[in-house]
């Protein structure tokens, strides 16, 4: 573990002004304070304050009407000296991960990471050590003529053409991701078009939970200075395919993986620990949703047919079954056996879907249950009467119902302690309650939280001015008084190709952009700082009603 002294002299090395110490709250929204770089070794050993309130506060960015902390009382926000990481996509900047302590500086019990690793702490005791990576997905927006939110592009499922459209985006995203100690495990572009699957490499334990929220921080930190929007929602665009989260997660216990089989001699080598390991999660599967589906719209995601798992069974690769158990390598058997749990996605709090799946499984193991015979078709096309022998039945069809099941759920209520389980009930009541009206439910409050938008206007084209890699290029001519001279080349990453339409709303000036792509090998790249001058000169003349912006294409 880095000491102060250590982490002190990396943000007076780096020039680090801004250190955000970051805690997830029951919403599943990443929430936290900033502070100087000066201050920190104050923050870290004494915390900084914040409302309890903060563990009542719902995905609407509201306090649980009936929650039990309000705004008398605090705690502190004590940041894990282990997850300091200087952030490459916002300069002069750095991110620790929190636990949330009491005034007395003991782990608050309503607190998701601390409670995960009192857990972690009773599991390892006895010498299991999870695990997990988390696959998520993600869809890439832009913003159109309406207003409204579109996918960045029309490409389909795996396709080199997909690839080629964000290239430049993805290979950026995937050196910030590594550059903060996260390697590539695979990437494609997904079903949807502009939805991509980027994941990282499998950790142990918090650490995994850690590197989820740094994983989505990543992606949204990146693609914003793209101009590029990010959808984290479970189902953000009606009619295409929904946006999940998936876990893979593997036990090992004294070194080896206790899910592994060293005598089977099939590619799907599950031990019978690995089956009881299944079967607490099948026997929790009503429960377990309510943490790792944990708001109203994860729901529309859950539906038969999608690809995403509506039934509580368990197959070998077969990927509408709650549970898939991927085939392993010949090479390396025991380091690939492994679960997935598929009716997951990312608007669930890391931390509390990692406890929530530990808890169901290790129960399993420990009383040994039976998961039953793999399902290895698609259950919407099984017979009803085979569903109901086989005990297989519907996943919860909504969050309020899943809410019902995790209420009386004794294994989750004991791994999560009283006053979480608790809190976490109030938070996700009251999202339920305050996301409908008359029986009309109204999802788009998930924007604020698990969608960051493209930048529109001013803001978002100073942005690109830093960015070399790109494929289009938009002539600029401007005419002035002071600068009738000046003519250059500014990068507007794909603004055309992904645009087609003029800026609007832009004080003073008229804008015509009539570029047609190139490629970048055909352009010269303006000089930098060249660049930044002209394009402040630029914008001051066009606040003035003095300049106006043509595209051409000469070549």
């Amino acid at each position: 573990m880095p000491g102060v002294d250590e982490i002190r002299h990396r943000v007076d090395t780096n020039d680090i002004e801004l250190i955000r110490i970051v805690f997830v709250n029951n919403s599943g929204v990443p929430r936290g304070r900033v502070v100087d770089g000066e201050k920190l070794p104050g923050v870290i050993e004494d915390g900084a304050n914040v409302t309890q309130a903060m563990q009542s506060f719902n995905a609407l960015d509201r306090l649980a009407p009936d929650g039990q902390y309000g705004p008398a009382g605090e705690v502190r926000v004590v940041p894990d000296t282990d997850t300091f990481t200087e952030l490459p996509y916002d300069e002069r900047a750095a991110i620790m991960l929190a636990d949330l302590h009491d005034l007395e500086d003991d782990p608050w019990d309503a607190g998701p990471r601390a409670q995960l690793r009192e857990y972690l702490g009773e599991i390892g005791a006895d010498g299991y050590t999870p695990q997990l990576s988390f696959e998520s997905e993600f869809y890439y927006t832009e913003t159109a003529a309406d207003g409204e939110p579109v996918p960045l592009d029309e490409t389909t499922c795996f396709s080199t053409d997909g690839m080629r459209s964000v290239h430049d985006l993805i290979l950026e995203t995937v050196d910030a991701l590594k550059s903060q100690g996260m390697s590539l495990a695979a990437y494609y572009p997904e079903y949807g078009p502009g939805q991509q699957e980027l994941v990282v490499d499998h950790a142990s334990g918090v650490t995994a939970a850690d590197e989820q929220i740094l994983f989505k921080e990543t992606v949204t930190g990146v693609a914003s200075h793209h101009d590029v929007g990010v959808s984290f929602r479970p189902d953000p665009f009606p009619g295409l395919p929904g946006t999940g989260c998936h876990i893979h997660l593997s036990l090992w216990r004294d070194g080896e993986n206790v899910m592994y089989d060293p005598s089977a001699e099939s590619r799907y080598p599950l031990s019978d620990a690995g089956r009881h390991f299944v079967g607490g999660l099948l026997a929790h599967a009503p429960a377990l949703v309510a943490l790792t589906a944990p708001t109203v719209e994860s729901y529309d995601r859950l539906t038969p047919g999608m690809w995403a798992s509506a039934y509580t069974c368990w197959g070998y690769d077969n990927r509408e079954a709650m549970v898939r158990v991927p085939s392993v390598s010949e090479e390396t058997p025991e380091a690939e056996t492994r679960i997935e749990f598929k009716p997951s996605d990312n608007t669930n709090n890391p931390y509390l879907a990692q406890l929530g799946l530990l808890a169901a499984g290790m129960d399993g193991i420990e009383r040994e249950l039976d998961p039953g015979e793999p399902l290895n078709t698609d259950p919407s096309a099984v017979d009803e009467t085979v569903l109901t022998d086989r005990d297989i039945t519907r996943l919860p069809e909504s969050l309020s119902d899943a809410l019902d099941a995790f209420e009386t759920d004794a294994v989750l209520r004991e791994s999560l302690g009283d006053t979480l389980h608790q809190s976490y009930l109030e938070v996700k009541r009251s999202e339920c309650e305050q996301s409908s009206d008359d029986g009309e439910v109204d999802t788009s409050y998930l924007s604020r939280s698990f969608w960051a938008a493209a930048l529109e206007g001013p803001v978002g084209l100073a942005k690109h001015v830093s960015y070399p890699r790109l494929k289009s290029w938009i002539f600029l001519s401007c005419f002035g008084d002071e600068i009738a001279e000046w003519q250059y080349r500014v990068p507007l990453v794909n603004w055309y190709e992904r645009r087609r339409i003029p800026w609007q709303n832009l004080t003073g000036g008229e804008i015509r952009l009539l570029s047609q792509e190139r490629r970048l090998n055909s352009w010269e790249t303006p000089n930098q700082s060249e660049q930044i001058q002209f394009f402040g000169r630029w914008w001051s003349h066009l606040a003035e009603d003095k300049a106006e912006i043509h595209g051409y294409d000469r070549r």
